[in-house]
């Protein structure tokens, strides 16, 4: 079982759900537990899709992908979320495209001590990711001025906050509903 509810088969799929997976296919023409877990309400699938494309994905975002990602995996890491943990370290690895720096990123994330990589502007809004995760109502007008101090624009500050509120969403839905890595 992938998951704690039914997720109906992409194969039998008719209608809205049909749609729906069409949508959320993957280049290589499968549809991730992620996505399959909405299965029983079709337009939560579509309005996950939508959610994830615009705030990871947008060509308009100015922070490189790679670090994007890395925000996404330390929020995942922090709501212990392996499924999104698992998918998205994988993810910001192929972009970075450097076993070693991979590494070193993936070490000060999983250790929690993210100084041991970040610094500067990445520092302070990964720092930001953090509180936001783990302490929301504690998140305050300095956290935001923190980064801009080291240079972070409004814009950036945003995205930051987008990807992180989008993981927390994301993995409070697979962590809730027992999805599981098998099957994707």
């Amino acid at each position: 079982m992938n998951s704690w509810i039914k997720m109906l088969p992409v194969e039998d799929a008719t209608g809205d759900l049909r749609e729906a997976y069409n949508l959320a296919k993957t280049p290589i023409g499968t549809v991730d537990n992620v996505m399959r877990i909405h299965s029983q309400r079709p337009h939560t699938m579509v309005g996950h899709l939508a959610l994830y494309r615009s705030v990871l994905h947008h060509s308009k975002n100015t922070l490189p992908l790679w670090f994007l990602e890395a925000v996404g995996v330390y929020t995942s890491l922090l709501n212990q979320c392996e499924y999104s943990f698992t998918h998205h370290c994988a993810n910001m690895r192929s972009l970075i495209k450097d076993d070693a720096q991979s590494d070193k990123i993936e070490l000060s994330l999983t250790s929690k001590s993210p100084k041991k990589y970040f610094k500067g502007k990445e520092l302070a809004l990964i720092l930001y990711t953090e509180k936001l995760t783990l302490n929301p109502g504690g998140v305050k007008k300095s956290d935001v001025e923190a980064a801009k101090s080291f240079g972070a624009s409004d814009g950036e500050i945003l995205e930051v906050n987008q990807v992180c509120a989008y993981f927390c969403y994301s993995n409070r839905t697979i962590n809730g509903l027992g999805v599981k890595l098998s099957g994707d």
